[in-house]
């Protein structure tokens, strides 16, 4: 039995069972349009269950000693390393990645788990003093309670896990909610491992469900406290707006229009290099891609003809090729999608250097030049295999154009001078940007996050601290206090 088999459920309070909702979630391989697996969707009675079930199962969880805690991660990861080959065929199956993608996503998620088993031991509480001589001031970090967690479908094991693990070391119970187009990696592995590494029944629950069924009943409910949601700004916003009307907390993980700035003394070899990592890698269905590719003007056409030469190098088809650059996208609507953006970024005036057609979910890379000031494309988020090049004159410009969009989440400045690279990094709107390197990171220490429309808040390292943990304050009178009445 496979995965796909094997996982296409519920999974609440330890059991996997059918949801009770009104249609099924029909789950295909984006490359051959394959059935994977059919789930029939999770209704609100399911994911009352769920919440009510990690309610319970939080209690006990968060009162195990976190040293114990800790070995559920030291299982998974185990279980990880037994199963790398099945694990990565799933993520080229349901997502459509390379094996490269596959690779990159199953090394973070190792990473990831080893972090959680250090968060595990850093909820560390401070005693503070008081103007009072016979008083004990205590700061206590305790779990914030039950966590529910919305992921999304590029690398779904991986920015499940994410939010997953670290809350659950941390002492919450989480209830999971994958996106549909992923709900097996996103979601049912999720559950497999952890179920299969001593995690106890309730404490991690999974609903693969759509808002047209429940509407919004994940984060209404009142059990949760925090709601953790990676995915696009205009989802993001009405999830924010909604937690905020309940009183729950948001940590928020969104869309980016990442520039990757080359200036003019820049190694034009390796920057090349890192500007097509960061635009196609995993067809560019990445938050941190470089979607523009910011150039001096006086190394413009040199950068522009390496860039092209190695974009046309890059092998389109079946992810499950070692050698495939670029798989398909997640689905056909977003393949026609791209390819209308590119349409009408040409009728306003751009360059094709290289123009990319579609059959089915495939799109062959597209990169366009000579755009205008004001074409629509260069404000938005490009989740497909297309590249901006945009030409700037000195550093000024290059900083203004790359602060020219409403997101903030990534970047990269290549230059032969460290310190002039920071110096232009530092102004660039971003939570996140990178000297000398790509636009793709993600480290489990680090806080990682963005400005503006790119979202709210951080993940990685002390910031999952922050972000599924409450503070409580409980003072001691060792004396005596004198009130006034």
């Amino acid at each position: 039995m496979s995965y796909f088999e094997e996982l296409a459920f519920q999974y609440i309070d330890g059991e996997w069972r059918s949801g009770t909702g009104s249609w099924d979630i029909v789950d295909f391989n984006p490359y051959d349009g394959e059935k994977l697996a059919s789930i029939t969707v999770a209704g609100v009675a399911e994911i009352d269950q769920a919440y009510r079930a990690a309610e319970r199962a939080q209690a006990a969880w968060g009162a195990t000693n976190p040293y114990t805690r800790r070995l559920v991660f030291e299982r998974a990861l185990r279980i990880i390393d037994d199963r790398e080959a099945e694990l990565a065929a799933a993520i080229t199956a349901e997502c459509g990645g390379t094996a490269l993608k596959a690779a990159f996503e199953l090394h973070l998620v190792r990473e990831f788990l080893r972090e959680a088993l250090h968060l595990a031991l850093r909820a560390e509480g401070r005693i503070l003093p008081s103007p009072d001589d016979t008083k004990e001031n205590r700061l206590y970090r305790v779990p914030v309670g039950v966590v529910g967690v919305i992921s999304p479908f590029n690398f779904p094991f991986l920015l499940s896990v994410k939010s997953v693990a670290p809350a659950l070391a941390l002492g919450n119970a989480v209830v999971l909610k994958p996106h549909q187009n992923t709900p097996i990696c996103g979601g049912g592995l999720v559950a497999k491992v952890f179920e299969e590494a001593g995690l106890p029944a309730g404490v991690l629950n999974v609903v693969v469900t759509d808002i047209a069924e429940i509407g919004d009943a994940l984060i209404e409910h009142p059990v949760p406290k925090v709601i953790s949601f990676t995915g696009s700004d205009k989802v993001g916003r009405h999830v924010a707006t909604v937690a905020a009307g309940h009183f729950k907390r948001t940590i928020l993980e969104l869309g980016g229009n990442s520039a990757l700035i080359v200036l003019d003394d820049a190694d034009l070899d390796y920057a090349v290099d890192a500007a097509v990592f960061s635009r196609f890698i995993h067809q560019g269905q990445v938050c941190m891609a470089a979607n523009r590719v910011l150039v001096d003007r006086s190394v413009e056409q040199e950068f522009t003809e390496k860039f092209v030469a190695k974009v046309k190098s890059l092998k389109v088809g079946d992810p499950g090729d070692p050698a495939t650059h670029i798989g398909p996208l997640i689905h056909a609507g977003q393949a026609e999608a791209i390819g209308a953006l590119v349409e009408q970024a040409v009728a306003d005036g751009a360059t094709a250097l290289v123009r990319g057609g579609a059959e089915g979910t495939l799109v062959s890379p597209s990169v366009l030049t000579g755009l205008k000031a004001d074409a629509a494309i260069l404000g938005q988020e490009i989740f497909g295999p297309v590249a901006l090049i945009i030409p700037f004159d000195g550093e000024e410009e290059a900083i203004r154009l790359a602060n020219a969009t409403p997101y903030g989440l990534s970047g990269a400045v290549h230059t032969g001078d460290v310190e002039r690279g920071v110096r232009v990094a530092k102004r660039i709107d971003s939570g996140m940007i990178h000297v000398n390197d790509g636009t793709v990171h993600d480290e489990p220490i680090v806080p990682f996050g963005g400005e503006k429309a790119s979202g709210v808040g951080r993940l990685n390292g002390d910031a999952m601290v922050d972000a599924f943990t409450t503070t409580k304050w409980i003072s001691i009178q060792h004396g005596r206090t004198k009130f006034p009445f």
